[in-house]
């Protein structure tokens, strides 16, 4: 566990159509409980002032945009997304070393910079799906080698399935951030993550953020669903 991360743990995943509906959502959450994420649909349908709203009603946002690009785009889109008052922003490891590194400078003057990680292979993938693309390393070789590649240009760390925490965390140490998506509660549906685990077992496992979504803002009592995930996480920390 990296000795470095403060405060909330879990990320909740706003995924809704429209801003409406996840600022009257985010009103049901606090953010001393969770931090929150903005996604592809979410930020392309209400644009920053969605985030700058969230960001003033108290709540750490991790803007998940995943930029992958030449790397003056991606460090162009980095410090906009910092301007926003986003507290933890990434992009696709696989866009390779001089992007990251462009991102990471782009960040570098800034008071409060945001945590910049980066993505190594998308939860949703399998083994087939990465031979599909010619990618024909197992999932777990080609996380560890982009994380490290990651960890080598600069970033804060990654987004890794919780399968795979405990590798990089042995692999990129204990500072190293790890946030993972696909965690599901013992009883919750799968929906369409193929790599997943419990709160409890992805904090034991190394990780230092979790992503939630359906579990949470599917829920008919959202906080309740919030407060099981934050006591399963301090029974893993103790």
């Amino acid at each position: 566990m990296s000795s470095t991360q403060h405060g909330p743990r879990v990320i909740v995943a706003l995924d809704y159509a429209s801003a409406a509906e996840a600022l009257v959502f985010a009103q049901r959450l606090d953010p001393a409980r969770c931090r929150v994420k903005v996604g592809k649909e979410l930020f392309t349908v209400a644009g920053p002032a969605l985030v700058e709203q969230l960001v003033g009603r108290g709540f750490d946002l991790f803007l998940d945009l995943k930029y992958h690009d030449i790397p003056n785009t991606v460090a162009s889109a980095c410090k906009s997304a910092a301007g926003l008052g986003a507290w933890m922003i990434n992009v696709h490891a696989s866009g390779g070393r001089t992007m990251m590194q462009a991102a990471r400078e782009a960040l570098a003057g800034l008071v409060r910079p945001p945590k910049l990680i980066a993505v190594t292979v998308l939860t949703s993938l399998g083994a087939e799906d990465l031979r599909e693309t010619g990618q024909n390393e197992a999932p777990e070789v080609l996380v560890e080698r982009l994380a490290r590649l990651a960890a080598a240009s600069g970033m804060d760390g990654v987004v890794c399935s919780a399968q795979e925490a405990p590798r990089l965390r042995a692999a990129c140490g204990p500072d190293f951030c790890l946030v993972t998506p696909g965690i599901r509660l013992a009883d919750a549906a799968q929906d369409d993550q193929k790599r997943i685990v419990t709160p409890q077992a992805a904090i034991a496992g190394g990780a230092d953020y979790l992503v939630v979504g359906r579990p949470i803002t599917r829920a008919a009592d959202p906080l309740a669903v919030l407060d099981r995930i934050n006591a399963d996480i301090a029974a893993a920390l103790a």
